[in-house]
């Protein structure tokens, strides 16, 4: 059977549709009918060659939802439950080696220093070929993590939950938040409003989002999804928003800071918006941005604030945030505001860059 799929070929060139054909699976493996795949900002980045872990030639795409075509014998999800062709799933883009320090003894897989990316780092010059989300099929690799999903969900709805909900899962974990515990997230995008959404339900608040005068529809989707204020940045100093955050939280700051524009500028800023004895993580930055300024006495030593860098997420992370997208408990259909054919493929990468969509997705 062959497939089609949309292949970078060379670095900040346009992408091309080529034709592979797919091949027989080994006992484990899954070959994955793609209903819907993201074109995720770092997307963007990889075609410019600004990832240096990506190979050349590359099937793009990490954020993919799709129906089971084949499978290489029995096969169960992490849940233990059975899978069938034409079950709906979601798959863990990472590929672990399930035997180093951080697969085993930190049991924290993210960190795997054998780490690769379905999409980002692994080329589809060798067979089987097909080991992007930008493409009709996936074959994917025996140790790949399968999660069943049962409820009747759009999947382009759930896209957005096989990385910035991921992300924004493993990020909220590792921020400690608490029930009354001030949160401030920098930046609006699906990250920051997965983080709106677990803030919620943790019984955070109040919530404080920072956007620019172009956010402006970005911050009132963040409204709907329980921020309690919205602030536009343009034009303002940092000691301006710096007392806009010190007004809102009785002085304090934020107990849990968020930064997730993945801009250097915004990191350094975060570490002003937090309250003694607080948090500030990083789960924005996916490509190197250069070396920032931190003023360890001011914004460290003195305050006790705690500087968390967050790296992509692991199978727990997917799994929580495909079961928020999946309870309806909040709106998540509204992130997706474009959908492109695959082989519009190069006007998605586009209309992301240029942030004309929250999100796109691909429909092959």
């Amino acid at each position: 059977m062959k497939t089609k799929a949309a292949v970078l070929e060379a670095f900040k060139t346009p992408i091309v549709m080529r034709e592979f054909e797919t091949l027989s699976l080994a006992e484990g493996e899954v070959l994955l009918k793609i209903l819907a795949a993201g074109v995720c900002g770092s997307d963007v980045h990889i075609q410019k060659g600004e990832d240096p872990r990506t190979p050349i030639p590359i099937i793009l795409g990490h954020e993919g939802v799709g129906r089971i075509a084949a499978l290489g014998g029995p096969k169960k999800d992490v849940s233990g439950r059975d899978l069938k062709e034409g079950d709906l799933v979601v798959f863990e883009r990472g590929i672990m080696c399930g035997r180093c320090r951080s697969c085993v003894i930190l049991k924290r897989p993210a960190l795997c220093a054998s780490r690769r990316t379905y999409g980002i780092s692994v080329s589809s010059k060798d067979p089987p070929h097909l080991r992007g989300c930008y493409a009709e099929h996936i074959h994917l690799m025996a140790s790949a993590h399968l999660i069943r999903i049962d409820a009747a969900v759009d999947p382009a709805v759930l896209v957005p939950a096989t990385c910035s909900g991921a992300t924004a899962a493993n990020a909220f974990e590792q921020s400690g938040t608490k029930p009354g515990d001030a949160v401030v997230i920098v930046g609006p995008g699906p990250l920051g409003l997965f983080l709106i959404a677990m803030a919620k339900q943790a019984g955070a608040g109040p919530i404080s989002v920072m956007g620019m005068a172009a956010d402006r529809a970005r911050l009132d989707l963040c409204r709907l999804f329980g921020a309690d204020h919205t602030m536009v940045v343009d034009g303002t100093s940092i000691e301006d928003r710096e007392a806009e955050v010190r007004k809102l939280t009785s002085g304090l700051g934020g107990d849990v800071v968020f930064e997730c524009t993945g801009a250097r500028r915004a990191a350094e800023d975060a570490l002003h918006f937090a309250a003694p004895g607080g948090t500030v993580l990083i789960p924005g930055i996916a490509t190197p941005v250069g070396q920032a300024s931190v003023s360890f006495y001011e914004h460290l030593a003195r305050w006790n604030v705690r500087l968390q860098g967050v790296w992509v997420s692991d199978t727990s992370h997917l799994r929580r945030a495909a079961l928020l997208v999946s309870s309806g408990g909040f709106p998540f259909e509204k992130i997706v505001t474009h959908r492109f054919p695959l082989a519009q493929a190069n006007e998605a990468l586009v209309a992301v860059e240029k942030r004309e969509a929250m999100k796109a997705v691909l429909i092959p």
